[in-house]
């Protein structure tokens, strides 16, 4: 093998590595913040909010204002026919 090709691919492990290592760190951070939101989830349900609820709106939030009116007219549109209303 000659030098070239060695130091490539000691280039590219140590590159992998980093990529790895990154990405091991990312992923305990993740599992510390979905701690940390469990915990605030527990507070609140502790205080006596509703989680699902909670949970529901927080995913609301996340879609624009169209989506969310489009969503809830199938819902309303669904619930009619199921004599639902």
């Amino acid at each position: 093998m000659d030098d070239i090709t060695e130091t490539s691919q000691t280039v590219a492990a140590g590159q992998l590595r980093a990529f790895i290592e990154r990405i091991e760190r990312l992923e305990e951070e993740k599992k510390t913040i979905g701690d940390d939101i469990k915990e605030v989830f527990a507070e609140a349900k502790g205080t006596g909010f509703d989680t699902k609820a909670m949970r529901t709106i927080i995913r609301q939030r996340k879609k624009d204002q169209a989506e969310r009116q489009e969503e809830e007219s199938i819902l309303d549109l669904y619930k009619a026919a199921l004599g639902m209303v």
